[in-house]
């Protein structure tokens, strides 16, 4: 079980907010199925400490948070919670967990901060879906008397919704300072489909159910591995806009995946502006 430490604390809510609003691909995402659901679609087992954590629903996840994530051990599948933001063991603080929220799949089997856990700690992270902002061209501005933010959010789920499992790797790493030992994951991104080019350069590795099976399994080949992290057809997805709301690190409810329309992005980012001011001030 995850054991919280007293570094995440010491993390500026700004930092955590741009961190996950910069370039990488995924930095915010949602998990809001029941426990019960969870354990169903991944033939897995969880303890009542982790059951209790997943009976809040979380609508805007984001880097160093607490997260389920679905491991095989040898008594089977298990959903455990990790932070994410991957800190290798070899490392001598927890630093470097803010830039590895992500990793990328062309790479893994030579980066030092992945390589290992490629081999040996695979784990699925789980998903309802995923948050990408898109750039909006100048002329949608010009249609609106309040033009929308610069980023546009843009939620990302399978079509008629459902829970998936996005390609990742844990690690358990010894805090020196306290002695606890802290586990992290961090999730694996590929090139996009046709769907999300629109949106972003790169996507998370959703895999299908027997990928997952792939994926989990101990003694595979890395070939077969590499073979699973590859983009899922456009036609697997859906995705629409949604309010600038989530933008805000501390926003968490149902309302962040309802979709907005064209008309209703001004007011969206007439929400959004005052908070960004304080958030990157």
């Amino acid at each position: 079980m995850m054991i919280v430490i007293s570094w995440y604390a010491k993390i500026p809510r700004n930092f955590l907010t741009s961190l996950s609003l910069r370039a990488c691909m995924c930095g915010r995402y949602t998990m809001f199925a029941k426990p019960s659901d969870v354990q169903q679609r991944f033939r897995a087992t969880m303890s009542a400490e982790v059951e209790r954590k997943l009976s809040t629903p979380r609508y805007n996840i984001a880097p160093t948070q607490e997260v389920p994530i679905i491991t095989s051990r040898e008594y089977g599948r298990t959903v455990e919670i990790a932070r994410w933001g991957l800190i290798p063991s070899w490392s001598r603080d927890a630093s470097l967990a803010y830039k590895l929220i992500n990793a990328r799949a062309e790479t893994l089997h030579e980066k030092p901060s992945f390589k290992d856990a490629f081999r040996k700690r695979r784990c699925l992270v789980v998903a309802n879906g995923f948050y990408e902002w898109k750039n909006l061209s100048d002329h949608t501005s010009t249609l609106l008397s309040h033009p929308p933010p610069k980023k546009q959010p843009i939620y990302v789920q399978l079509k008629g919704g459902g829970l998936f499992g996005m390609a990742g790797l844990w690690e358990e790493w010894n805090n020196p300072a306290t002695g606890d030992v802290v586990t992290t994951c961090t999730i694996i991104t590929t090139q996009p489909n046709e769907l999300i080019a629109t949106v972003h350069h790169r996507m998370a590795v959703v895999l299908t159910p027997e990928g997952e099976d792939v994926w989990l399994h101990q003694h595979e080949s890395l070939e077969s591995l590499r073979n699973l992290l590859k983009p899922l057809p456009s036609e697997v997805f859906e995705m629409y806009p949604v309010s600038t709301r989530v933008n805000a690190i501390n926003a968490d409810d149902a309302s962040m995946i309802e979709p907005i329309a064209l008309s209703e992005l001004a007011a969206s980012a007439a929400c959004a502006s005052s908070k960004q001011r304080s958030l990157f001030s």
